[in-house]
């Protein structure tokens, strides 16, 4: 192994370290308002629609895995869906009308008042996303945004925001991974205590 090699690798982790320390320090808060609404929205029947690009469109179907399977705990299954996984609907609709379509057309057809839209973006910027968060929006569905840009057109428009601000895109999305796996452990921890009345 090299040193360019080493260095590599070294400055990743490093990157890494800094920014979960960052996380820990000022990203509490935002973490437990968002499970706070996953748990309410959830709890009066709502559905959490979830949507991204790339790396982001795979989390999007991580976190929705995570909802309607489990996480590590036995409880009800919780309603959740990735717009980036019907092939059919994601086609027909970059044919028809154009690729910035293809989240917003489902965000109408579905959603309704109290769902939330987890929408992700590391740039912040992606115009799909921006699309389908500002139709939820006039739906009166609330925006979670997870963004990798501070103070991006999707921070603007989001309820609650969660920003790992980095120049990598990588590294903002180990962050995100972070971030979620947390969120759906406390969820998934509230309706399991809810179901069994105990927290073992």
């Amino acid at each position: 192994m090299n040193d360019n090699t080493k260095n590599i690798i070294s400055e990743a982790i490093e990157t890494h370290k800094k920014m979960t320390t960052e996380f820990e320090a000022s990203g509490i808060k935002t973490i437990t308002t968002i499970v706070e609404a996953i748990i309410n929205t959830l709890e009066k029947n709502g559905t959490i629609y979830i949507c991204g690009n790339g790396g982001s469109a795979a989390d999007a179907q991580h976190i929705a895995g995570e909802f309607v399977g489990r996480f590590s705990r036995e409880r009800k299954a919780l309603a959740a869906v990735a717009l980036s996984t019907d092939t059919s609907i994601l086609t027909s609709v970059a044919n028809d009308y154009t690729f910035e379509n293809i989240f917003v057309r489902q965000v109408e057809a579905l959603t309704r008042d109290g769902d939330i839209l987890w929408a992700l973006s590391t740039s912040g910027s992606s115009a799909n996303v921006i699309a389908a968060a500002k139709s939820a929006k006039e739906k009166n569905a609330l925006i979670i945004a997870f963004t990798g840009k501070k103070n991006s057109v999707l921070e603007k428009i989001a309820d609650i925001c969660f920003c790992a601000d980095n120049k990598s895109t990588a590294r903002s999305q180990e962050i995100h991974q972070l971030a979620y796996h947390i969120i759906c452990d406390l969820v998934e921890q509230h309706f399991a205590v809810h179901k069994t009345g105990n927290k073992n």
